[in-house]
């Protein structure tokens, strides 16, 4: 049997747990192999799981904060590593004793280095792949050149591990990986048909399951304006979700449903023609796999930042980061029959690579030794922890 750990999280937002789903879903696929889904934060007690469920409330309401955090993460990248090395040292030990990994896969940039650190210093040449989880505007946490592979969803990320100093033939371009109920639709031979304007255009809002950004604004403009239904996702924001009800049931009535957190987006997006969203990652390819045309409203500064024109290059999506040009650029893609649309659902026929979840665990599992790991006893913990101690208190 092999032992394969995913390093994911839980609590920001809900990306790498999407991520971590589809990867296991391919892994299921193996008969000799068992996964374990450890979420990082809860490596670091509960100071690190406070600073993860935190990003909800910063994404929401701080986003200056999470500005100058991202800035931190790229020009001192070290204080991280350092700090995150030393809390999350003794569960991950304790974590590698219990599941005896072949393989750790991780999907979250925070832990990259610090779990390198302590396999190099315990002598444990245990495979270690990163999947990048960001598009284009990664941080430098991904980039540790002496994992035994980094998979990156795009060109344009593997670009930027080069730029970190990522070896090439370290790196693998696979794809963004989706959970199997995204790309069902395509095995089951269903296609979206193009949108014609002979009835109202479906329209969905969302932003990420934390359901950030101006949702009251997007649909507002769109009721006023078109001939159009509105459903809008708030995701866990759920005051937004009931100050949406109240204003839209009374302003639109039978034109506009507001739902909070759902499990079954996918469904929402299959029965949409156009989807207005922030730049996430992963609720822009989950929609892409679903064939829904984006208009993209904003994203978060940092690892989001450059997602719109990654959308706009790649013919994805529209980018309108001023809602005072939406009515115009929405009217535009309806024009001649909605042309502009359906060039845009034709354009993510073409650029979605659905294969993607299975390229990203085949190279994964092929990274995998015939070899014996001892790892490290509760003795030779103890020992280790105090003599940084020690160390500590000399320094001092």
């Amino acid at each position: 049997m092999r032992n394969i750990v995913i390093i994911s999280s839980d609590y920001t937002g809900h990306g790498h747990k999407s991520i971590s789903e589809a990867l296991v879903e391919q892994f299921n696929q193996y008969e000799d192999v068992n996964i374990n889904i450890i979420d990082g934060f809860d490596l670091g007690g509960n100071m690190w799981v406070k600073v993860g469920k935190s990003y909800g409330l910063v994404t929401r309401n701080a986003k200056e904060l999470w500005k100058f955090a991202w800035k931190i993460s790229k020009r001192n990248p070290t204080f991280i590593h350092e700090f995150t090395e030393l809390t999350i040292r003794e569960n991950f030990i304790k974590m590698l004793r219990k599941l005896k990994p072949d393989l750790i896969l991780s999907v979250h940039p925070v832990f990259n280095t610090p779990v390198l650190n302590i396999l190099k210093e315990y002598k444990l040449n245990i495979p270690f792949a990163i999947f990048v989880a960001d598009l284009v505007s990664i941080s430098p946490l991904w980039a540790d050149k002496r994992a035994d592979c980094i998979i990156c969803p795009t060109a344009e990320a593997k670009d930027r591990c080069l730029g970190f100093g990522v070896p090439e033939a370290s790196i693998k371009v696979a794809g963004f990986p989706v959970r199997s109920r995204f790309t069902q639709h395509i095995a089951q031979g269903f296609h979206k048909p193009d949108y014609s304007l002979d009835r109202p255009l479906d329209c969905l809002i969302m932003s990420g399951g934390e359901g950030s950004g101006d949702m009251n604004a997007v649909s507002k403009i769109l009721l006023d304006n078109f001939n159009c239904n509105v459903r809008i996702i708030a995701g866990r924001n759920v005051s937004m979700k009931e100050k949406l009800e109240k204003y839209l049931s009374q302003q639109y009535p039978g034109r506009a449903e507001v739902y909070g957190y759902v499990t079954n987006i996918q469904d929402y997006m299959l029965s949409s023609d156009i989807a207005f969203t922030r730049g996430s990652p992963n609720v822009m390819m989950e929609a892409i796999a679903c064939n829904v045309p984006l208009i993209i409203t904003g994203a978060l500064p940092g690892q989001e930042q450059e997602n719109p024109d990654f959308a706009v290059n790649n013919k994805l999506g529209i980018y309108c980061d001023n809602l005072s040009h939406l009515s115009s650029v929405v009217s535009d893609l309806l024009k001649d029959d909605a042309k502009g649309l359906n060039e845009v659902k034709k354009a993510q026929r073409d650029y979605f690579d659905h294969d993607a979840a299975r390229k990203i665990v085949e190279t994964s599992l092929g990274l995998i030794k015939n070899e014996v790991f001892i790892f490290p006893s509760e003795l030779r913990r103890r020992r280790r922890f105090l003599r940084l101690k020690l160390q500590s208190r000399r320094s001092s």
